[in-house]
């Protein structure tokens, strides 16, 4: 039993192994229709178009080939990690992550299904959702799809995010905004400012995964205080796979 065990794993990651790398090369005609088909239905609801992320469709391919594999539909088979754990090793950045996975007859006929199901729907059209990573892989017991989905966070430099955020204050009506070294200090401490205490300023810190939004309360305080003075900096986060966001701090004079 111990050899018949070690075996069916060694075929098994052999099968994973093979099927994955071939994949990578490029889509196939049913990754390549739901694809199509899911950003169709965000168009028509004036979505922006889902982005395709390699690194989503890599863990995608490894557990739509293991489902097919074992011939069983589940987010997370037996010895298997979990969802954010895939995305991880794949080596996603990610804000947030939802997943979609579904067996049938054809990509079209997995389509409507997943559009006629409120989570999976729900998952295809969620505004705050950016990229995707789709894979397929037919067995005995038909074609399994997975749909990783993720609000990408990319690798930025520190002028890359400050820049991003000068453009957005703008964006709410924020003139003149700058980025400093006192905001960039500020940013990396845990609480206080790093401006002489003779000047008037309010510090706002926030952490996003998203620099094209401000966050509901950082909005709402620009609007009472009618800055005179608006400086910006960025400090350093992780930038390892996984979980990731941005960290911001914006100087109020």
């Amino acid at each position: 039993m111990k050899n018949l065990n070690s075996l069916l794993l060694a075929a098994l990651l052999t099968f994973l192994f093979a099927a994955a790398s071939a994949a990578a090369e490029r889509l196939s005609a049913s990754e390549q229709v739901l694809f199509d088909a899911l950003n169709r239905e965000r168009a028509a609801q004036s979505l922006p178009p889902l982005q395709w992320d390699e690194a989503l469709a890599k863990a995608a391919r490894l557990h739509a080939n293991r489902m097919a594999f074992y011939n069983i539909l589940e987010h997370q088979l037996q010895g298997e990690p979990d969802l954010q754990e895939r995305l991880t090793q794949a080596g996603a950045r990610f804000g947030s992550i939802a997943e979609n996975i579904a067996v049938g007859a054809s990509p079209e006929t997995i389509h409507v299904g997943w559009m006629h199901s409120p989570g999976h729907r729900g998952n295809i059209l969620n505004p705050n959702l950016t990229a995707v990573g789709i894979a397929t892989a037919r067995s005995t017991g038909g074609l399994f799809a997975v749909q990783d989905f993720s609000t990408r966070v990319d690798i930025l430099s520190i002028a890359e995010q400050e820049k991003q955020m000068i453009a957005l204050l703008a964006a709410q009506g924020v003139r003149g905004v700058v980025a400093s070294d006192e905001a960039r200090r500020t940013c990396a401490m845990e609480k206080g400012i790093s401006v002489p205490v003779t000047r008037s300023v309010e510090a706002l810190r926030f952490e996003a995964a998203d620099l094209n939004k401000l966050p509901d309360q950082v909005e709402k305080r620009l609007r009472a205080l009618s800055p005179q003075k608006t400086e910006v900096g960025a400090c350093r986060t992780s930038s390892a796979p996984g979980f990731a966001h941005y960290r911001i701090a914006i100087l109020i004079f």
